[in-house]
C-alpha cells in the first residue's frame, strides 16, 4: 500500500499575498482522496523529529537558535518566513515525514511526503523557505541505521539543491544530482556531484531528452540502493519564480522517467514534493497530484 506523510501543520499560516502557496498541501491530500487515487487511510501523520536525528545532520547551535527563536533578523529574512514556535514544529514534523517515508520505501519500494524537498537548508542556516534539510536528514538516518549504503539524490526542482549539495559534500555514500534552471535562485550555486544547468525557457522535448539520457547512466555508475526524488513542479511554464517552460504533461513524463527507472532497477525511492509557484494554484496541485497518481499506478 502506498503510504504518504501528511499533517495539518504542513499548511502553516502566512500573510495574505505571501509567495509560498501553503494551501497546496491540504488541496493535494483532499484531491487524491476525493478522486479515489488513494484512501484516506493511506495518509499518515508524522510526529516531530527526535533531536538526536536532527543533530546527526544539523549544527547544534543552529538547532538551538531555532528552538529559542534567537536567529538574527537577517537569518530569519533568508528563510522567507516569520520565525515562530509553530513554524519550527511544522519543520520538525516535515523532517520526520520524509524519514518515515524513507523507512517505508526501504521496506516496500516507495514512500512519499506531501511536503518536504527543503533543499535550500544548510547544516547551519536556512534559506529559500527551508529551515532544515529533509533529504539529507533522511539519507543520514538510513545510512546510520544500515537501511542503505549508497544514496542517489535526484533533484529536479527548478532551483538548484544548494543546501543538499553542500551538506553531502565529502560524504561518498551520497551522490547528488541537480538539474535546474541556470538563471534561477540561488544566484550562487553549490557544487553537486552532477549539475545540469538548463537554459531559460527549456521545453518538454529538450528537458525529457536530457533526463532520459542522464538518469540511466547515473544509476549504472552510482549503483544506489536508495534514491531520493525532489519532484518540484516549479519547472512549469506557468511558474512565477521558475524560468523553464515545461507543460503539465511534460512534468508528469519527467516523474514517470524517474519512477520507472527506480522500479526497473529495484531501487527504493523516497519522494519529497519541493516547490511550485504558479499563479493558479490548480496548476500546482494538479502537477503535484500527477506524481502520486503515477506512484499508485506504477507500484500498486
Amino acid at each position: 500500500m502506498l503510504k504518504i506523510a501528511f499533517h495539518p501543520a504542513y499548511n502553516h499560516p502566512v500573510p495574505e499575498g505571501h509567495r509560498f502557496p501553503m494551501l497546496k498541501y491540504d488541496l493535494i491530500a483532499e484531491q487524491l482522496v476525493y478522486e479515489g487515487t488513494i484512501a484516506e487511510s493511506q495518509l499518515f501523520s508524522p510526529e516531530r523529529i527526535l533531536k538526536s536525528d536532527l543533530l546527526r545532520s544539523h549544527d547544534s547551535n543552529y538547532v538551538q537558535a531555532l528552538d529559542t527563536l534567537s536567529l538574527s533578523p537577517s537569518d530569519i529574512r533568508k528563510t522567507g518566513f516569520a520565525l515562530t514556535h509553530e513554524l519550527v514544529m511544522r519543520e520538525e514534523i516535515i523532517m520526520q515525514g520524509t524519514i518515515d517515508a524513507a523507512i517505508h520505501a526501504a521496506a516496500f519500494g516507495i514512500g512519499m511526503n506531501i511536503a518536504g524537498g527543503t533543499h535550500h537548508a544548510y547544516k547551519e542556516h536556512g534559506e529559500g523557505f527551508c529551515l532544515y534539510n529533509d533529504i539529507i536528514l533522511a539519507a543520514d538516518y538510513l545510512l546510520a541505521n544500515t537501511l542503505a549504503q549508497k544514496i542517489l539524490v535526484v533533484d529536479l526542482d527548478v532551483h538548484q539543491g544548494n543546501g543538499t549539495a553542500k551538506m553531502a559534500q565529502g560524504n561518498d555514500a551520497i551522490f547528488t544530482f541537480s538539474m535546474h534552471g541556470a538563471n534561477n535562485y540561488p544566484a550562487r550555486k553549490e557544487q553537486s556531484n552532477l549539475d545540469i544547468a538548463l537554459l531559460d525557457n527549456t521545453r518538454d522535448e529538450a528537458y525529457l531528452k536530457a533526463l532520459s539520457e542522464i538518469l540511466p547512466k547515473l544509476i549504472d555508475e552510482v549503483q544506489p540502493d536508495h534514491l531520493f526524488f525532489q519532484s518540484g513542479v516549479d519547472v512549469l511554464a506557468t511558474d512565477k519564480l521558475g524560468k523553464l517552460s515545461l507543460t503539465r504533461n511534460g512534468c508528469k513524463e519527467r516523474d514517470s522517467i524517474v519512477l520507472q527507472a527506480c522500479k526497473l532497477n529495484k531501487i527504493p525511492v523516497t519522494i519529497s514534493l519541493g516547490g511550485g509557484y504558479s499563479e493558479n494554484i490548480i496548476d500546482i496541485v494538479e502537477a503535484h497530484c500527477n506524481t502520486f497518481r503515477l506512484a499508485q499506478e506504477l507500484y500498486y
